[in-house]
């Protein structure tokens, strides 16, 4: 039997994109308190996502919402990675208040940032290891993260769309024109 790479290759991307899904999960944690979401997108949900992204620029006016709309039609997977607001009780100003019962609601707790950057970089490496194409993209988690896609708790929600391509199609980008 001969299994041409091209026949599996969809497969083998969320293959990937599972394992990145395991390892955002086991990144380090601030206080290793765990409030990270994590999750998938594939097929028709991919063309939800895209559809959100151009509500959200012509709400917006901001044309790159267009342009990573078509981008991540290229995607044979989406991993989100987002998290759930609870303050760490630190006092640690990172978030520019001088204390966690200082700060408004509405501002989120600087360590769980922190937190979904340390799982984004963990989910990349990983993606690296396997060779896969992706791109962090802001644009695409803003989508998911009203689309709930994470739940509704969810929070400062980002993308990495995943391929397998002869070239990364999330790079060299045209900017989209607009007519």
């Amino acid at each position: 039997m001969v299994t041409n790479e091209r026949d599996i290759r969809q497969q083998l991307v969320r293959e990937a994109a599972h394992r990145m899904m395991v390892a955002a999960r086991t990144a380090p944690k601030g206080k290793g308190i765990d409030i990270v979401e994590i999750g998938m997108v594939t097929e028709e949900d991919i063309a939800r996502l895209s559809e959100e992204m151009k509500r959200i620029s012509a709400e917006t006016g901001l044309k790159f919402f267009l342009r990573d709309a078509e981008n991540i039609l290229q995607a044979d997977a989406i991993v989100l990675v987002g998290t759930r607001s609870q303050t760490q009780g630190l006092n640690c100003g990172h978030c520019g208040y001088a204390t966690c019962a200082a700060k408004p609601e509405a501002v989120p707790c600087a360590i769980n940032s922190v937190d979904v950057g340390i799982a984004i970089g963990s989910a990349c490496a990983m993606a690296s290891d396997m060779r896969v194409d992706t791109r962090v993209m802001f644009s695409a988690g803003l989508a998911a993260q009203r689309l709930h896609f994470l739940g509704e708790e969810a929070r400062c929600v980002m993308a990495i769309p995943v391929s397998a391509s002869s070239k990364n199609p999330f790079f060299d980008r045209k900017p989209h024109e607009t007519k």
